[in-house]
């Protein structure tokens, strides 16, 4: 559908690419600074048409990407950036007819990230807390995306338990976007099915040890990784190429883990032969075993 149509949202970009979110509805008139256009001249018009407001001034009608409509979307909760959104279905593993937990919805936009993931054959379970922030992200979900039926949004404390459906099939993945995931982690070490991924996004690095230190704990969690990522952009204007002067820097950290049999990273990690440097001393028992 290349036409854009009445209840849609869509954003007018500016000459300066700055993005402005509307949905559009017939008979209605988009105001801005000063000038205004009708949406009925802009419905039916192809998708990434120029349009001209009241005063002269020329906007860029488009359908926004997951990415700008992240960025422009009502919020409760802060959002996470799309830097972020994309990693994490890669990370985690996502694919499509994956059975997904995630905690907590906030806006949405990790649920939506999730459901484009998991495509119409898997499904997402999502916990919130927050009645506010829940009926946000529900909108947000219905606007961008229409109706989802492979979501199930409940409002419940993570923190006291992972529920599995009624089919009591465990989760392929664990996906988690909350303040204290460490709390968690011992229901996502029983909801998870054997070999499933654990995946928290935490902002600073207290959080991470604590997460971390939690899924070594649990005994049954191994390959554990945690990482950021940095964006930056570049301006290219003929010969002249340098990197922009605004980045987004660190958002936060993606802590990742797999559930394996109990006890057999333990296991392995102790059996791990140290450098060369530091055999010194070591019994000739202690060396047969590190050969072993």
């Amino acid at each position: 559908m290349s036409q854009l149509s009445s209840g849609e949202r869509i954003h007018l970009v500016d000459h300066k690419r700055r993005q402005y979110a509307l949905t559009l509805k017939a008979g209605e008139t988009y105001q801005f600074s000063g000038q205004k256009i009708a949406h009925d001249t802009i419905i039916g018009r192809p998708d990434g048409t120029i349009v001209v407001l009241s005063g002269g001034k020329k906007m860029l009608a488009v359908r926004p990407t997951f990415g700008d409509y992240v960025l422009k979307m009502p919020r409760g909760a802060q959002v996470l950036y799309p830097k972020d959104l994309a990693l994490i279905p890669m990370w985690a593993d996502v694919y499509p007819g994956a059975r997904v937990f995630e905690s907590g919805t906030g806006s949405g936009a990790l649920t939506m990230a999730l459901l484009r993931a998991v495509g119409p054959r898997g499904l997402v379970v999502t916990y919130e807390m927050r009645e506010d922030f829940a009926r946000t992200a529900l909108l947000n979900v219905d606007r961008y995306m229409g109706p989802v039926p492979n979501l199930t949004a409940l409002r419940k404390n993570t923190y006291e338990g992972i529920d599995l459906l009624d089919d009591g099939i465990p989760f392929d993945r664990v996906v988690l976007d909350l303040p204290e995931p460490w709390q968690v982690v011992p229901h996502a070490a029983t909801a998870l099915r054997s070999g499933g991924i654990y995946l928290s996004f935490v902002p600073t690095v207290p959080q991470v040890v604590q997460t971390v230190e939690a899924l070594e704990r649990a005994t049954v969690f191994g390959m554990i990784e945690t990482f950021e990522t940095l964006l930056r952009t570049w301006s290219v204007q003929g010969r002249s190429v340098r990197p922009d002067h605004r980045m987004v820097a660190h958002s936060g950290f993606i802590t990742v883990a797999r559930k394996v049999e109990p006890g057999l990273l333990r296991s392995l990690v102790g059996k791990e032969a140290p450098p060369d440097g530091d055999r010194e001393g070591l019994s000739d028992e202690a060396e047969e075993e590190l050969n072993a």
